[in-house]
Parts: structure tokens; C-alpha cells; sequence
């Protein structure tokens, strides 16, 4: 009886190996058809196959880490925040002139301390003078003694200081069926890499498509930052090596741009201020090459809000350097400097077109003069 089984299985097996359609079966892989059958297959076949089979990971892509794209949040919903957070820490500022316009004597002493506040929070020397003197009017006039009514003037001149008619949206739309093009500069520690980052999230939460181009390249750990920014929403970074020129940087990174039809093309600059003449040289290289391909839209320069008069020096330094067309004003939480959105304005004779308060990823916002006057006066 044994040997009658035996000789069943060994002819059940030799009919299957004659039929030729033996299949080699490994766990995780697809099957392998014999010889003969590959033959058959037509070279057409194999490059666009009419049912391709799903990719199988094995065990080392399973183990492989990903990284999960996330979702910036609407520019809206940051107004509102960031509105409130200005209000908690611009809170002195405001509380000091309400202070002082809410007395029932305005004497020169008390003019004089409005003017002291205004300076303290630089806001500088003109726009204090023009401020204190068309507030001594309207008072006068006006017959003011209640401190709501103060409030309410306050506000109006301060809104008007601000500046309510500039045009603060960011020119970013290119022409031509180009990207537009974006430059960020400023000084190496205002949050300039850091900026660009949240820049992108601020337009990826818009809906547009952004490459980063990281021509910082003389700072070890800009490149790899920007690019931790651009990988959490999905965005490209285009980098050189260390010590590499900026400018070819900049152009590979509109190139890539071009190619792969983005809407926008950030490109973070270096922030050095050895001298001048180099950091002249320097960014009008990149500027010159980047432009052989698409226009530059706009050229934002980042400031540190609680530098102060340090930071009109480097405004006035990049303004005469490059074609600054807007201001981001960073870490003006925590500081009752706010003044300095009406000095760096009249310094450059161009508007502050975002604000970052806190170190969230999306702590940046479009500045708003009303909503910034409110929440200095909240």
C-alpha cells in the first residue's frame, strides 16, 4: 500500500513539472513564472503592463521611516490668535497712553510723558511729533475729557500713523507662466531661515505650490533647517555644499521651479554684514543670476522687532543695498516695542507685510494696521 502512494505522488509531480507551469513561491515576493512564459511576454507588455502588480516593502522599507505631511493652519484662524497675543504683550504700551489721555488735565507734563511712552516703544521721533500734535488738536478742539472718547481718538491717529493704505500682500504671482519669486534677507539670528520656513506653510495653506532654495550656504545648519521646514509640508528644497555659491543655488532652485510648475520660489538668502560692499556684491549676484530665468516679485527683509534702533541700522543698510519691497517683523511678542512697525516703514518708505509672534511653526501672520492698533489698545 505505501509503495502505491509513493508512486501516485511521484507521477502527480512529474505531470506538473512536464506541464511546465512549476511556480517558485517566496513569502513577501510576487510569484516568478518559468522561463517559457517570460519568453512569451511581449517587451510592451513588461514596461506598461495592463494590471501591474502592487509593490510589496519588505522588511527593511517597512522600517523606514516616513515623514507625515502636515497641514498648515488658515491665515485666518492665526489673525485671531496672534491677535490675542499681541494684546498680552504690547499690553504697556497701550495701557501707558490711555493713561495719560484719559486725565482730566492734559498739561504739558502730560504731553510730555505721551511722548516719552511713544519713544520708549520706538516709534520714533517723527512719527511721535506728528502723533502728539495732532492728538493736542483734536483734544483741544474737539473738547475731549472722557477717557473712551481719548480712546477712540487714539485710535484713529494711530491707525493713520500705521498706515491702513499700503498695499501689504505679498507679490508672489509670476508672469509668463513663471513662478513668482520671493527673496528673504536679513541679518544671520532675526529668524530669517526660520521665516522662509513659515512662509511656505502661510502659502502651502493657501493652496499654492512653493520650492525652497537654500542659499544660505555658508551656515552649516540653514540648509538642513529649511529643509526640515519644507519636508513637514511637502515641499521641495533645492541646497548646494557648504560654502557653495549662493547665487547658483538660487538659480537651480528657480529652474526646478520652472520645470515642475510651482506657484512660488522662496529663496533664503545669506545674512552676513562683514562689510557692505561684500554683502552688496553678494546679493546683487544672486539677484542678477535668479532674473536670467524669472523676475524677482518680491525681496522681504526679516527683523528682529526687539532690536530696536539696531534694527532701523540694518534696515537702512539692506535698503541701500537691495530693492527691499516688504518687512516681516519677527519676535514682536514679549516686547511693548511695537513702534518700530511705524519706524522701519518710514525708514524704508515700504510697508511691514508680516508679523511672528511665539515660536509656533505657524506663528506667522499678514499684518493687519487695524488689528495691530487694536491690539494695542485691547
Amino acid at each position: 500500500m505505501s509503495l502505491l502512494i509513493i508512486s501516485i505522488s511521484i507521477a502527480v509531480a512529474v505531470i506538473f513539472l512536464g506541464g511546465g507551469i512549476a511556480f517558485v513561491v517566496a513569502r513577501g515576493r510576487r510569484e516568478v513564472p518559468p522561463t517559457d512564459v517570460l519568453d512569451a511576454i511581449t517587451e510592451e507588455e513588461i514596461e506598461h503592463p495592463e494590471h501591474p502588480e502592487p509593490h510589496l516593502e519588505d522588511e527593511s522599507d517597512a522600517a523606514a521611516p516616513t515623514t507625515t505631511i502636515e497641514r498648515p493652519e488658515a491665515v485666518q484662524g492665526r489673525l485671531v490668535r496672534l491677535r490675542s497675543r499681541l494684546a498680552r504683550s504690547q499690553g504697556s504700551l497701550g495701557k501707558g497712553l490711555l493713561a495719560v489721555l484719559g486725565r482730566a488735565d492734559l498739561d504739558d507734563a502730560a504731553w510730555e510723558e505721551l511722548e516719552d511712552t511713544l519713544l520708549a516703544a520706538d516709534v520714533g521721533v517723527g512719527p511721535t511729533t506728528e502723533l502728539v500734535e495732532a492728538l493736542r488738536t483734536r483734544v483741544r478742539v474737539e473738547g475731549i475729557d472722557d477717557p473712551e472718547q481719548a480712546k477712540v481718538v487714539l485710535r484713529d491717529e494711530l491707525v493713520g500713523l500705521v498706515g491702513p493704505e499700503l498695499d501689504r500682500t505679498m507679490a508672489s504671482v509670476g508672469s509668463d507662466g513663471k513662478p513668482g519669486v520671493v527673496l528673504v534677507v536679513g541679518v544671520n539670528g532675526t529668524g530669517k531661515t526660520t521665516t522662509v520656513g513659515r512662509l511656505a506653510r502661510v502659502l502651502v495653506a493657501d493652496g499654492r505650490t512653493v520650492v525652497l532654495g537654500a542659499a544660505d550656504t555658508f551656515r552649516a545648519a540653514a540648509a538642513d533647517q529649511l529643509q526640515t521646514w519644507g519636508e513637514r509640508v511637502g515641499v521641495h528644497t533645492v541646497r548646494g555644499p557648504e560654502g557653495g555659491d549662493p547665487a547658483s543655488v538660487g538659480f537651480e532652485a528657480v529652474q526646478r521651479g520652472i520645470a515642475d510648475g510651482t506657484d512660488v520660489v522662496l529663496v533664503d538668502t545669506a545674512g552676513r554684514l562683514h562689510t557692505k560692499a561684500g554683502l552688496m556684491d553678494e546679493l546683487g549676484k544672486v539677484k542678477r543670476v535668479i532674473e536670467k530665468q524669472a523676475p524677482v516679485t518680491e525681496v522681504l527683509l526679516v527683523i528682529d522687532a526687539t532690536t530696536g534702533q539696531n534694527g532701523l541700522t540694518q534696515a537702512r543698510v539692506f535698503g541701500e543695498v537691495v530693492d527691499v519691497t516688504g518687512i516681516v517683523l519677527t519676535k514682536l511678542d514679549g516686547t511693548a516695542k511695537g513702534g518700530i512697525v511705524v519706524a522701519v516703514q518710514r525708514e524704508l518708505g515700504v510697508p511691514v507685510k508680516f508679523v511672528g509672534l511665539g515660536e509656533g511653526a505657524d506663528d506667522l501672520a499678514p499684518f493687519d494696521a487695524e488689528e495691530f492698533v487694536d491690539a494695542l489698545l485691547a
